[in-house]
């Protein structure tokens, strides 16, 4: 112990503060004296700074958290200040406990830090209404009008009363005066453990919130929240139990920036840059992803870049642009997308897994449930989507979800939050969770000679979020099928040695073991999306512009359809970011613009190219309706209506004479059937009588 902090501690806590403030918190102190208290109600107070002052009072505020903590306050209000200032009512608010003291939520005890400040890690899943607590209350005599004031306790279940009027000395009747009672803002708030943890023990942790840490985090937050561990005896009706219900009383919440905590980046922090400088850091990631996955090395990449991540920017007008990265599989039955998904999901910390087959909006974004949190009242509840930011979000089966439940992913994915509204809940929640999702094909194989809006029961406005779409097709072909069965027996054989305990060949690992174990990995990730935030170069930007200027030109044309949208502008910055991060570079150099759009052509050709014309159009995938299949539907309806306008055809236009009509314009039979199938499903034409038809 220093000798100032022996002298401070001599007197008492209120003057060791005194003195902890002179040295260590001047600054702070009178930056909170300018703003306080319309901005700043509370001096925040390293554990560290006060552990370095004095050892023994930063350990007693751990063991005796508010007698400290109103020494502390006490200490600041009495601090040198100029005489028009005055900081009474001010918090002093511990944070940065250390790793000794800070808790997961299940782990926990009771016996050794009841009534003790510790640190209490999780994710928030529900808040309740911020409500005014009274700190006093101000009962009124109704016999004589006297006002007698009463402290509350914040936890009581109800008000302590005047046991008499102190004018008329009687027992009362008394009423409660709002007015003149002193009240604070108070809110509950549920941590769960976060998703990578949350197989075993307590799952969830309540918390209570008073003054400026109300709305201190929102739901989906991951949290670390320095409490006081308090409790209260369970009840069953009227009846109270002998079991205990853990709460904490929070003294400061801080907000985790990452969510890959489990990711030791030091422990491997050689190893991973090794791996970025070697020749080909991309060969090594890819050959690590789902290694009983052989092939589809370029779908293994993508995930790669996904799992790397573009960078996040808040730009100088305020604008956000999004660094996360989405990715849909279309694939045909056999061909592995969940096993994509479970792999991403399982190298990734806080990824979610979830089955569209069992999902809902709710499930999927959030909503507004009744809980006991906060009486019976409405409370926001975060879904998949909620629970996976700054993580990943897995969905499987995205068409069998309900287009209603799906509806709530497209704010998520381009904006990052979600916003949910309840009677008067109106909560936007943070959602910056990267989409890996797999859809099947709707009549159950890809037909690359199909646009894909007719294949997959998905509205165009989702689709057009994701950034990469990929069709996986299982295509009988002798060399790559004895490819697949040879490494898939390697693969069985290899689980059976290990099963049985006998030692695996060098074939056998070279098959089985991917170049970079899932924990190296992880860590690599980590250390990229921490600290390495690429800058385009000069090159590598105008390598972008050119090539989408030179895709752009094949729309020059009145007739042509416009080959793709500024959005895939976007959508490179951010893969190529993700590039330049596998080789823990600052700078998106050409070679990454070269790469990622060598992967995003590949989408296009097959995904965004009109299959009767072989051209590039964007409306493929951003409408699900290609230029032609539009011109057709424009000419059809240019034909309805001309009859409808017709006075001598009052019962509708015959059929027949409207596909030939077509047919005489041009226009395949059989596609302006078709065309007129579509109109009826949508309710744009109707059939007033059997063989003709109407426009609605």
């Amino acid at each position: 112990m220093s000798t100032d902090a022996q002298t401070a501690t001599s007197d008492s806590p209120t003057d060791a503060f005194l003195e902890f403030y002179r040295t260590y918190y001047r600054d702070e102190i009178g930056q909170l004296a300018q703003h306080y208290p319309n901005e700043r109600k509370s001096l925040f107070v390293d554990f560290d700074d006060l552990y370095q002052f004095d050892p023994q009072l930063a350990n007693d505020w751990l063991q005796s958290p508010d007698r400290l903590r109103e020494h502390a306050e006490e200490a600041l209000r009495l601090f040198d200040l100029p005489v028009d200032i005055s900081l009474e009512g001010a918090s002093v608010r511990l944070e940065n406990l250390p790793d000794y003291r800070t808790y997961s939520i299940g782990h926990i005890d009771p016996d050794q830090h009841f009534g003790e400040l510790i640190g209490i890690s999780g994710q928030i899943i529900e808040q309740s209404d911020v409500k005014p607590l009274i700190t006093e209350a101000a009962f009124e005599c109704r016999r004589c009008g006297t006002m007698t004031y009463i402290p509350q306790a914040y936890d009581a279940t109800t008000l302590q009363e005047p046991h008499e009027c102190q004018g008329c000395e009687r027992q009362g009747p008394f009423d409660l005066n709002y007015a003149q009672s002193e009240m604070i803002n108070f809110q509950r708030m549920r941590l769960q453990k976060p998703p990578e943890e949350a197989e075993d023990g307590q799952s969830t942790f309540d918390i209570n919130l008073r003054e400026d840490l109300c709305r201190a985090a929102r739901s989906g937050d991951r949290v670390t929240v320095q409490a006081r561990l308090e409790g209260h005896q369970e009840r069953h009706g009227n009846q109270t139990r002998p079991t205990i219900e853990l709460y904490g009383d929070a003294q400061a919440v801080q907000t985790d920036d990452t969510d890959w905590a489990d990711a030791d980046i030091e422990a491997h922090r050689e190893e991973v840059e090794s791996i970025a400088a070697s020749d080909d850091p991309y060969a090594k990631v890819v050959n690590s992803i789902k290694v009983s996955h052989i092939g589809h090395e370029r779908i293994k990449l993508a995930i790669a870049l996904q799992l790397f991540q573009g960078v996040e920017k808040q730009l100088p007008d305020g604008s956000h642009t999004r660094g996360t990265i989405h990715i849909l599989l279309i694939g045909d039955p056999g061909v592995d997308k969940s096993g994509m998904l479970q792999y991403a999901k399982r190298v990734t910390p806080g990824a979610i897994y979830t089955d569209g087959s069992g999902s809902t909006k709710a499930g999927l974004t959030a909503t507004a449930v009744q809980s006991d949190l906060d009486g019976g009242g409405w409370v926001i509840r975060g879904g998949a989507l909620v629970k996976a930011h700054r993580s990943l979000a897995a969905i499987d089966e995205l068409d069998d979800m309900e287009e209603e439940d799906r509806a709530g992913m497209k704010e998520s994915m381009a904006s990052g939050t979600i916003s949910v509204s309840k009677g008067d809940n109106n909560v936007t929640l943070p959602a910056a969770s990267s989409v890996l999702a797999a859809a099947n094909p709707k009549y159950g194989r890809y037909d690359p000679y199909q646009p894909i809006g007719e294949q997959i029961d998905l509205d165009p406005a989702l689709v057009s979020r994701f950034d990469l779409i990929f069709p996986m097709r299982d295509e009988p072909d002798p060399e790559t099928d004895r490819k697949l069965a040879e490494h898939l027996n390697t693969m069985a054989r290899t689980g059976q040695k290990l099963a049985s305990g006998q030692e695996l060949d060098e074939t056998e690992r070279a098959v089985a073991e991917p170049e970079i174990d899932e924990e190296t990995l992880r860590a690599y990730i980590a250390l990229a999306r921490e600290e390495v935030h690429p800058v385009l170069t000069e090159e590598a930007e105008q390598y972008i512009a050119d090539h989408y200027v030179d895709i752009r030109r094949a729309g020059d044309d009145e007739d042509s359809p416009i080959p793709t949208t500024a959005r895939s502008i976007e959508a490179l910055h951010r893969l190529a970011e993700a590039s330049a991060r596998i080789r823990l570079s600052e700078t998106v150099e050409i070679e990454d613009a070269k790469r990622v759009i060598d992967i995003w052509l590949d989408c296009m050709r097959k995904i965004g190219v009109d299959p009767e014309t072989s051209q590039f159009d964007a409306d493929v995938v951003e409408t699900g309706q290609s230029k032609s299949q539009r011109d057709r539907v424009k000419t059809l309806e240019g034909i309805i209506e001309s009859y409808a306008n017709d006075p001598e055809y009052s019962l509708g236009a015959p059929i027949e004479e409207v596909i030939e009509d077509a047919e005489a314009a041009g226009m395949d039979p059989e596609q302006a059937e078709e065309e007129l199938e579509k109109l009826r499903r949508k309710g744009e034409i109707y059939e007033p009588k059997d063989g003709y038809i109407d426009p609605t």
